[in-house]
């Protein structure tokens, strides 16, 4: 097993986490199998405890763990599925080490972060590199390890330790360090000023680590004399530092990487020229440019809690871009503050209310994401009550869908104190309970985590469509509350129906409203699984939907091919068959590789 290290130094929120996918793509790209590890320092277990507004979006697995939501950066651009382990917190390895001590597993030694702590991490890493990740038989050729936080961080110290110790153990050959720092330029001076990395090149140093490559964040690529500088100081060769300047989408990152050579350093570091190939990122780079070109929007009205922070709906984000892509459209998101909606802010602040119902108004369509907590319920509600009475396009996730099925009965059935007993305990219309297996006293892991399948009860409905006709899904769930099934018959008597159930029939998975163009909710989180190339179906629902496109989606049982943009941007040409403006007038003859839109002009992109 060959191992590759990200470091951060300087500040955080360098991209850490997506130069660590990037590396992992362009070393996939050289026909090496990759898997990841994110290490954070932090107590907590997982992130599922953690507030989005400090911690950004808590990502789901598929065997339910709640990670850092870098490693949603890792399956997304690897195309790949990880682990709760794939996920070290300082947590997870001091309640390994408690428990062993407590077994009497140490032999009465006397229990300390050096030797115990710091091998229990590196015993950690060997065992989880060698867990297949994509689908193959056997343990991956590299391993990428992303340490959270910054160089100097007491918390990271432990780990910093372990890997200093886990390089000398592993041997040359085996280890490459890739250490990202900033690059800054002052306004004053004008110029490119290296002395922040020095800095935190002589930390790392300091403490037994040293770094192979260097990924130096800035404005604009790094001049050559400042390359030179960064090499005599940081005593690293200037053919291994490497510029990770500002780009239009991050898609362009491993192609960055790739230019400045990147993987022969990495290549070179772990001896892996004789079986490496050269990259091979055609579709990637298709994706990236196609990305820059698109010009008509398509605005998606995004009415959350956490509004103030985007990474808190991250994954809904690159689901929403993976979708607009595929039907050739510039996303737009519009965040609309759910609280900003309701009558309260109306009486207070009323510019705000009004700009807030704008922005509602003017969208192309309505997502309503999952969150916890009763703030800014009634705001979600009214956006879904918008939505089906103006037949926009709406996609409820989660408490999303919780809140369509409120309004529903408080609209449609006149029960005006419907509710959910997350909200309202003692309500007479509890549309939403809580689960009886869920936990009231504990909160982390005690929710209906990770994947679970969801079989469709009718066949012509659009979810079923999107998703191809198949007779079940498997998605990503993260809920404690859930759909009252003793409610389902009076609901469906009213015209709301409920296409997807578990294998038990008493969950409701998927509600749709047949007599609206699109007014899809779902209890899962299908943005988990959403791919570049591979836009998760409801997302792909929602954003053909909201310009005009879903009929020909759902006719070609929405998978919109990677291939066939490909062979359509490689000779030019349109593929036998585009629809234009969402109409069904078909180009030219031939055959289609998967169904391919253009922009509303008509003319391919």
């Amino acid at each position: 097993m060959k191992y590759v290290l990200v470091t951060g130094g300087v500040v955080s929120g360098l991209g850490k986490g997506v130069t660590a996918s990037s590396i992992g793509v362009l070393l996939k790209a050289c026909g090496l199998r990759v898997t990841s590890i994110k290490i954070d320092p932090y107590l907590n277990t997982d992130a599922g405890t953690m507030s989005p507004f400090e911690h950004g979006e808590v990502f789901v697995l598929d065997d339910g763990g709640e990670v850092d939501l870098d490693l949603g950066n890792y399956e997304r651009f690897l195309d790949i599925k990880l682990t709760r382990d794939n996920n070290i917190t300082t947590g997870k390895i001091y309640q390994s080490v408690i428990d062993k001590e407590r077994r009497g597993d140490y032999l009465g030694k006397t229990v300390q972060v050096v030797p115990h702590i710091t091998d229990a991490i590196q015993e950690w890493i060997e065992r989880v590199a060698m867990i297949p990740v994509d689908g193959k038989e056997g343990a991956a050729d590299v391993c990428v390890i992303e340490l959270g936080g910054t160089i100097g961080d007491i918390e990271s110290m432990p780990f910093i330790e372990a890997l200093g110790q886990f390089s000398y153990r592993v041997g040359p050959g085996n280890f490459c360090l890739v250490h990202v720092s900033l690059v800054p330029v002052l306004n004053v001076v004008g110029e490119q000023k290296t002395k922040p990395t020095q800095h935190s090149v002589r930390g790392l140093r300091g403490l037994g680590l040293t770094p192979d490559i260097l990924a130096c964040r800035s404005a604009k690529p790094l001049e050559e004399n400042v390359k030179d500088k960064l090499s005599q100081f940081c005593h690293v060769p200037a053919a291994n530092i490497v510029t990770l300047y500002d780009v239009s989408n991050i898609w362009h990152i491993p192609l960055l990487l790739r230019d400045q050579k990147a993987h022969e350093a990495i290549l070179k570091v772990l001896n892996l020229h004789g079986v490496a190939r050269k990259p091979l990122l055609d579709e990637w780079t298709r994706r990236a440019e196609l990305c820059d070109m698109l010009q008509e929007p398509v605005r998606i009205a995004m009415v959350g809690k956490y509004t103030g922070l985007s990474d808190s709906y991250l994954s809904v984000l690159k689901a929403l871009l993976h979708a607009s892509i595929a039907c050739r459209r510039k996303l737009t998101v519009e965040w609309v503050p759910a609280t900003d909606l309701e009558d309260t802010t109306a009486k207070e602040t009323p510019d705000v209310y009004k700009a807030a119902w704008n922005l509602l108004k003017g969208a192309d369509g309505i997502l309503v994401p999952g969150g916890f907590g009763d703030r800014g319920v009634q705001g979600k509600i009214l956006a879904a009550k918008y939505a089906r009475e103006n037949n926009v396009p709406f996609l409820g996730i989660c408490l999303g869908m919780q809140i369509a099925v409120i309004e529903y009965a408080r609209s449609i059935l006149g029960l005006q104190d419907a509710n959910s007993t997350e909200f309202d305990p003692d309500t007479k219309s509890p549309c939403v309970i809580f689960m009886p297996e869920g936990s009231k006293t504990h909160m982390g892991g005690t929710m209906r985590l990770g994947s679970r399948r969801t079989y469709f009860q009718v066949t012509d409905c659009k979810s079923a469509k999107l998703y191809g006709n198949v007779n079940y899904v498997d998605e990503r769930h993260r809920h404690r509350y859930e759909v009252n099934p003793d409610m389902i018959t009076e609901l469906e008597d009213a015209g709301l129906s409920f296409v997807g159930k578990d294998e038990t029939g008493r969950r409701m998975e998927i509600l749709e409203l047949h007599s609206h163009p699109y007014f899809v909710g779902v209890q899962f989180h299908p943005e988990f699984k959403s791919r570049p190339g591979k836009p998760s179906a409801l997302f792909l629902g929602l954003i053909a939907a909201a310009c005009g496109q879903l009929e020909a989606v759902m006719q070609h049982s929405g998978h919109v091919s990677m291939v066939a943009m490909k062979n359509c941007m490689s000779n030019g040409t349109l593929p036998a068959k585009a629809y234009r403006n969402g109409s069904a007038n078909k180009a030219a003859n031939g055959s289609l590789n998967g169904s391919l839109y253009c922009n509303g002009n008509g003319v391919h992109v």
